[in-house]
């Protein structure tokens, strides 16, 4: 969706900039594909917060995604719709049988359209394996593991390149310039994912930003010693250790947590750290 830039009249809307949602095309819904979710506010079953600067916002139903693909054969798609819980627009698709789902839109899908879920034409929102797609096409909604549902490249304007085979394997480029390999059975979706202008949004105030759910962030050293490792002290004092950490008392700032010797370190072919910038 492309964005506008609201008049200065009034502090909060001098740098707005906002989507026009001027591809959705319903409002509403598809009440049977919705279900109530319960909102944690970043806690635990503990009560413990473990996802910080969380709580409040705006009550949002949350929208049944067919990440799988399970309605196979051709879709018509019937509505673009807005959904407050990704940054994407998402397809009102119904199958042969007149069954109806939901699934990522891309950002050349139209209402009418008809995209195949499973083998057959391979065009723009259309579902198909690895391993049948033509080199450098831009694929996203892709799986992981056969079978599982689609992982990666789901957020707004993402796209993964499908560079080649080898054997029984795909050969991918992600986002994140990570240049991996996936079994050729797994299932990816063709295109590009709608509401590629959503990097340019900017909220203007922090009103909007509460209402998304998002708290207020404080600083480590401004907090009491019990709820962070740089709190405490009298007045503004430094951190007190050599490199600073996060609330859990890891180190931060470069300190890389994935682990040295992953089951999945075999399949990449280019980390992320060797993008060139």
């Amino acid at each position: 969706m492309p964005v506008i830039a609201k008049k200065p009249t009034s502090p909060g809307s001098r740098g707005m900039v906002l989507s026009d949602f001027s591809g959705i095309t319903k409002k509403q819904p598809e009440k049977s594909l919705t279900v109530r979710i319960k909102r944690t506010g970043g806690r635990n079953n503990t009560g413990r917060i473990t996802v910080a600067h969380r709580g409040g916002g705006a009550k949002k139903i949350y929208r049944l995604i067919d990440f799988k693909r399970e309605a196979v054969g051709t879709l018509t798609v019937l509505a673009i719709e807005y959904d407050p819980n990704r940054s994407a627009n998402i397809a009102l698709v119904s199958d042969e049988s007149g069954r109806k789902s939901y699934i990522l839109a891309t950002s050349k899908m139209k209402v009418g359209q008809k995209v195949v879920s499973g083998e057959g034409i391979y065009k723009d929102g259309s579902q198909v394996k690895l391993i049948d797609l033509p080199t450098a096409t831009f694929i996203h909604n892709i799986e992981v593991n056969p079978g599982t549902g689609a992982k990666l490249c789901r957020s707004a304007g993402a796209y993964a390149s499908f560079l080649g085979l080898d054997g029984k394997y795909a050969i991918i480029k992600l986002p994140s310039g990570e240049t991996r390999k996936l079994l050729g059975e797994c299932l990816a979706t063709i295109g590009v994912v709608s509401n590629i202008d959503h990097n340019k949004i900017v909220s203007g105030k922090a009103g909007r930003t509460r209402h998304l759910g998002r708290r207020p962030y404080v600083r480590g050293k401004a907090k009491n010693p019990v709820d962070h490792p740089h709190g405490g002290g009298e007045g503004n004092t430094s951190i007190g250790m050599p490199g600073p950490k996060t609330p859990w008392g890891l180190p931060t700032l470069g300190y890389k947590t994935r682990k040295k010797k992953n089951r999945s370190d075999i399949y990449i072919l280019k980390k992320r750290s060797d993008k060139k910038r």
